[in-house]
């Protein structure tokens, strides 16, 4: 019996579906895009995040997951039929197996309204996992050694700090401070320093053009679109990158602290290893200039960015789906 198997990485910011054998088959923003009269889902990924902040009244985008976990259950139910039915091509009537990723500080609740929502959009099981392991089985950690291994994924909606030793975690913290938080902070930062109201895709896009961790001698410039304060008519400025790293530089500092507090309850046999090894960065965080620099010279650990650490969870879960048999009992909870 032919059963189709798919990976999901359910995120706050963008969702990824990985089918083994395929890779990564989509990756689109987690944004449902609702009619209010008819209560009908009208697009779903990129179609709906183009229509944030553009629509009439009749119609509302959401992003159903907040901090990681589901804001809107019957939301992340269309959106996950909606990657299921997208991936399924000619084999689509097989109900396919799902292994979805959720945040290590997720609660059993939480972890229920992933599984339920998977099965009522069609899948077959359920089996979720937890992000920190599914990041380090995708960097390509050799997470069941008995060695320390420190992995952060800095998402949209929460970074998560882990250490990894013999398939498990051994400490870890999160908090719910990531990308989002990064895109508030700028688009906060440019209304008191230049009286200019700009969207979230604004404040999104200058974090990805010229977003950068550390100050640096050579600044990269910016335009930005916006409506003016105090006239309320329409205005462009520029913005630097150096102002980026003013803006941002609170919310890296709490994913520092976290990073210095998971270190304090590591076990000193594993902090050896780190220290050795140096820790591992992925999620999309990890794409922000020099952020690999100022976390090795905060922590005084040697730090890397993971290959395509956008992918990474996405890859775990690829790497769980083949193998199934031999992750059930370790890193999996099925419901």
């Amino acid at each position: 019996m032919f059963i189709k198997k798919i990976g999901i990485d359910l995120g706050t910011c963008n969702s990824l579906v990985f089918l083994p054998k395929r890779g990564v088959v989509l990756s689109e923003p987690s944004v449902v895009a609702v009619s209010l009269d008819e209560n009908k889902i009208l697009a779903v990924g990129l179609e709906a995040k183009e229509m944030i902040g553009r629509t009439p009244d009749t119609i509302r985008v959401y992003r159903p997951l907040r901090d990681g976990v589901i804001a809107d259950y019957r939301v992340t139910q269309a959106m996950l039929r909606y990657f299921i039915n997208r991936t399924g091509g000619k084999l689509s009537f097989f109900k396919p197996e799902l292994v979805i990723a959720v945040p290590a500080g997720s609660s059993s609740t939480e972890r229920r309204a992933v599984v339920e929502a998977g099965l009522s959009a069609g899948a077959k099981q359920v089996f979720v996992a937890k992000e920190p392991i599914l990041a380090a089985i995708g960097a390509g950690i050799p997470i069941n050694t008995c060695s320390g291994h420190l992995i952060v994924d800095i998402g949209g909606g929460t970074t998560e700090v882990a250490v990894i030793s013999l398939g498990g975690i051994v400490t870890w913290s999160s908090i719910r401070t990531a990308g989002d938080k990064m895109d508030f902070v700028i688009s906060d930062f440019i209304k008191k320093k230049y009286n200019l109201a700009i969207g979230d895709q604004t404040a999104e896009e200058i974090k990805i053009k010229i977003g950068i961790a550390l100050p640096e001698k050579e600044e990269k410039l910016f335009d930005i679109r916006g409506r003016d304060l105090i006239t309320g008519l329409p205005k462009t400025i520029k913005i630097s990158s150096n102002e980026t790293a003013e803006a941002i530089s609170d919310v890296l500092t709490e994913i520092i602290q976290v990073i210095k507090q998971v270190l304090k309850e590591t076990p000193p046999e594993l902090s050896a290893d780190i220290m050795d090894k140096g820790m591992i960065l992925s999620g999309g965080g990890a794409l922000l200039s020099n952020i690999d620099e100022l976390i090795a010279r905060s922590t005084g650990v040697p730090c890397f960015i993971a290959e395509e650490p956008l992918f990474c969870v996405a890859k775990g879960t690829g790497v769980v789906i083949e193998n199934l048999d031999f992750y059930k009992k370790s890193i999996m909870s099925k419901k």
